[in-house]
């Protein structure tokens, strides 16, 4: 997968697949699978740090797990999250986060909202550096939005959704993420642009769709919006894992003979 594969699939009709990813480990599965594209997104500050929303995450945390993924996916398109009000502190701050994003492995960065930023995300991609776009639910407003709520019910909000993804495309914008909006609106926007959209929580329609790779596979059973689908219950399995070493070890079962060095 490169840049120019994202506007084909659209031409093709084939649809695009997005995991996102964090660290080595799980980019070395990732590698071997068909999945098209990986994610480094700033959930990782919720993820793999603990914190309550993806502010936290910084241009340090975002730069080193996308090392960690390049080292584990060599083959794979990355993109990287451009971190909370990165892109609001002027044109030579957000360059040098994109430049360390993009040093790090990353192939294409990708830049949450649209109003106030199409001048810096045009400059970005004059500079040689491929921007994917986010609209509905951007995770990094959530305080304006007044928590996790799908955007875009009603019909100013959708009108106005609709204006700015046609403003990213124009801005130069390869593809854009969807998120929490409604089905019919993902629709009209994935119909009318002539760049890929890739949804998560936008219903079927979407050109792609993105999931993150903990939740997919049911890391927190507790954490079930409606647009996730777990692809299985890795939960249960590593506890189960777990408690059978435990359970070897109390008993003397491991390690065995054939485990131990003569």
């Amino acid at each position: 997968m490169n840049i120019l594969d994202f506007a084909q699939r659209k031409r093709a009709q084939e649809k695009i697949s997005m995991v996102t990813c964090y660290d080595y480990s799980s980019a070395r599965v990732l590698e071997k699978t068909d999945v098209d594209t990986l994610l480094v997104g700033d959930s990782l500050a919720m993820v793999m740090h603990g914190y309550d929303s993806t502010v936290h995450a910084t241009i340090e945390m975002m730069a080193m797990h996308t090392q960690a993924v390049r080292r584990g996916a060599p083959s794979k398109f990355i993109v990287g999250d451009i971190p909370f009000l990165s892109a609001r502190r002027g044109t030579q701050a957000a360059m040098d986060d994109v430049a360390s994003l993009m040093r790090a492995g990353a192939n294409a960065v990708k830049i949450e909202g649209e109003a106030g930023q199409l001048d810096l995300m045009s400059h970005i991609v004059e500079s040689g550096v491929p921007v994917m776009g986010h609209l509905g639910l951007t995770p990094q407003s959530v305080e304006a939005f007044g928590g996790h709520k799908v955007q875009g019910k009603s019909e100013g909000q959708a009108a106005a959704i609709i204006e700015s993804a046609r403003r990213l495309e124009q801005a130069g914008c390869f593809a854009l993420v969807l998120e929490c909006i409604p089905q019919v609106l993902a629709t009209s926007i994935t119909e009318q642009l002539s760049i890929p959209t890739i949804g998560i929580g936008a219903g079927p329609h979407t050109d792609g769709q993105v999931l993150v790779f903990q939740d997919m596979l049911g890391m927190n059973p507790d954490f079930k919006p409606k647009f996730l689908r777990h692809y299985a219950n890795a939960n249960e399995m590593i506890t189960s894992a777990i408690n059978h070493f435990h359970d070897d070890v109390q008993t003397g079962a491991f390690p065995s003979r054939e485990e131990s060095y003569a």
